[in-house]
């Protein structure tokens, strides 16, 4: 596990992280019902969890919960958290934001909670190892995971008579076989820098698991330079089959364009799956792992808490908020957000029904999945546009050189 502490940004003084663990759950109105806030980040999800909030309730007459989804959530939750203001309930990316508040102490441990909640253990250490406040503690529920891989055209790769690739080997064919078809191999869309992560975290969580990586990168004791070539390297490659306008497109186009037939794949995660098909209902999308080398044995499935539930450390109205959480957590209920937002459940045994998602459930079952490398590194490294400058101008050198540079600098800033 990696501790953060030393480099917490939150701003939380000793006295605001004490009042953080009370929670803010409340009577609320004349009835007399308990009102507790959910603050969530998916504004995506927001009629979903509109639908699931209103089963709860009918189901518990006694609680009333208020779904609040701000812009900027990750700049409005730590605003809330230095003022002592937590709310009930909270959803969050498993990300570099989560576990530096977990580091501090803010989060519940759930490790220690009577509830039973059955998680996949390649999810949950996944979420743990972005960071805890104690050794063994759980301080968040993964309510849904993503897999990140590559998305395909079904139609395409039977019609050119290409298998899906299990080797970087049969990648690199599987592009060139389309390029000489006339077929973009992979739609690339620059002009959102943040589009560049999925098929970086799968080479590099791949090739140098952020779990092992990372912790040799915090004692000094190797660099991007050193360790990185090969990921970026390959990355340049797999742009070098994207289209000719790659730079000036963004995800919203990369989208429709991928639902159109415009390329055979496109360099994303299951999380690009609803908007594509909202462009083109009928089309036929699979998905697949990336693979980063020749060994298929050694391929990952790079994956993560797309939605991580926790409360405060020691919340107000315990038992309703454990009430909500344990709803939430129910199969059927994970099954019915999951099957909505054709998210991967988190639950043992509960498997993506999405027929998309289909090549990807063997590493789910089995345990074959690693981490967001990219959820490991600050923002304020600019990992996304340093990316992004690296795959317009080609400098392998400066990019890694920029990653070492931008890392050491917040190191040594929140050390």
């Amino acid at each position: 596990m990696i501790s953060r502490r030393g480099l917490l940004t939150t701003g939380l003084s000793a006295a605001a992280t004490a009042a953080l663990t009370s929670g803010c759950g409340r009577i609320g109105g004349s009835d007399g019902r308990v009102t507790l806030e959910f603050f969530q980040f998916k504004p995506e999800a927001v009629a979903t969890f509109h639908r699931l909030i209103d089963q709860f309730e009918a189901e518990h007459p006694g609680i009333r919960v208020v779904q609040n989804n701000v812009p900027a959530f990750e700049t409005a939750i730590r605003t809330r958290l230095v003022r002592g203001d937590i709310p009930d309930v909270v959803s969050l990316n498993g990300n570099f934001t989560f576990g530096e508040i977990a580091s501090s102490g803010v989060w519940h441990d759930f490790a220690a909670a009577p509830d039973a909640w059955d998680i996949a253990p390649g999810i949950q250490d996944v979420l743990d190892t972005l960071g805890t406040y104690q050794p063994g503690e759980h301080n968040g529920l993964p309510f849904a995971a993503n897999a990140s891989g590559i998305l395909y055209n079904r139609r395409l790769f039977a019609q050119h008579d290409v298998a899906v690739p299990t080797t970087w080997g049969e990648l690199i064919d599987a592009a060139r076989t389309f390029r000489r078809a006339g077929i973009t191999p992979f739609y690339g869309t620059l002009a959102d820098a943040w589009t560049s992560m999925p098929a970086f975290n799968a080479l590099a969580s791949s090739l140098h698991p952020p779990q092992e990586f990372f912790p040799e990168r915090l004692a000094g004791r190797t660099t991007f330079t050193e360790a990185y070539a090969e990921v970026a390297d390959k990355l340049a490659e797999l742009y070098s089959y994207t289209q000719d306008d790659m730079a000036a497109r963004t995800y919203d186009e990369g989208n429709q364009a991928f639902a159109q037939g415009q390329s055979a794949m496109y360099l994303m995660g299951s999380f690009a799956i609803p908007p594509i098909k909202s462009f083109q209902p009928d089309f036929e999308i699979g998905s697949f792992a990336l693979p980063a080398s020749d060994d298929p044995a050694a391929t990952r499935l790079v994956s993560g808490a797309d939605v991580a539930l926790t409360i405060g450390r020691d919340p107000a109205h315990r038992e309703e908020v454990m009430t909500f959480l344990r709803f939430l957590m129910r199969p059927d209920v994970m099954r019915s957000y999951a099957d909505e937002q054709l998210a991967v459940p988190t639950l043992n045994g509960l498997q993506p029904e999405s027929p998309e998602l289909a090549e990807v459930r063997p590493f789910i079952d089995e345990g074959r999945i690693v981490g967001f490398t990219d959820h490991m590194i600050p923002r304020a490294v600019q990992l996304e546009a340093v990316t992004q400058q690296f795959l317009l101008d080609g400098d392998r050198d400066g990019y890694l050189a920029t990653l070492d540079e931008e890392w050491d600098t917040y190191q040594d800033r929140h050390a």
